[in-house]
């Protein structure tokens, strides 16, 4: 996590009109936001946009926050959110597409994993993640890949913590299922 300090002088100087405080911020989480919105739409270009978009809700928005919640919870639950709605608005656009193709992920011009079985196993496990509902694939990315708990996760998505490991246990059977089917 983060420091709840620095980010809370951070968020005050922003406040009190110095532009270089919300870059130093971007700079804290750009990555980290950027990282769970690609894990959540399984997409390089989709989490880019993604990422535009949590940057201009936290410029627009980030005068009101009040830290009721660490800086980190509410960036999460931004991108979230957003990821959630883009995953929604794509399913819309799928059904009403009369494309036979689905959209490049582009995945062959990143340089993000060296290590070519590892690269495979993270690529099936990212197809597997797509056809798992967006609030479980949530829950699943935020306890395994950004090693959070349920009560760090209940925070970012206002969830109770039943309802999350409920949606977790749902995802672990669904990608074990098809796990067992691809072998």
């Amino acid at each position: 996590m983060t420091d709840n300090k620095n980010d809370f002088e951070l968020v005050n100087k922003f406040t009190g009109g110095d532009e270089s405080a919300f870059n130093k911020i971007v700079l804290e989480y750009q990555h980290k936001i950027y990282w769970h919105a690609r894990r959540m739409t399984g997409n390089h270009l989709d989490a880019d946009d993604i990422v535009q978009e949590v940057l201009m809700v936290m410029y627009k928005k980030l005068k009101d926050f009040k830290f009721q919640s660490s800086l980190f919870t509410w960036i999460y639950k931004i991108t979230s959110t957003r990821s959630i709605n883009f995953i929604n608005r794509r399913k819309i656009k799928q059904a009403f597409s009369f494309e036979d193709e689905p959209e490049s992920s582009l995945r062959k011009n990143e340089d993000i994993i060296e290590n070519l079985e590892t690269r495979e196993k993270l690529d099936r496990l990212d197809e597997m993640l797509k056809k798992i509902p967006p609030k479980q694939r949530e829950v699943f990315i935020l306890k395994n890949y950004e090693q959070m708990t349920y009560e760090e996760i209940s925070q970012v998505t206002g969830k109770s913590i039943g309802g999350l490991k409920s949606n977790y246990f749902q995802a672990m059977k669904k990608i074990m299922e098809m796990v067992k089917k691809d072998e």
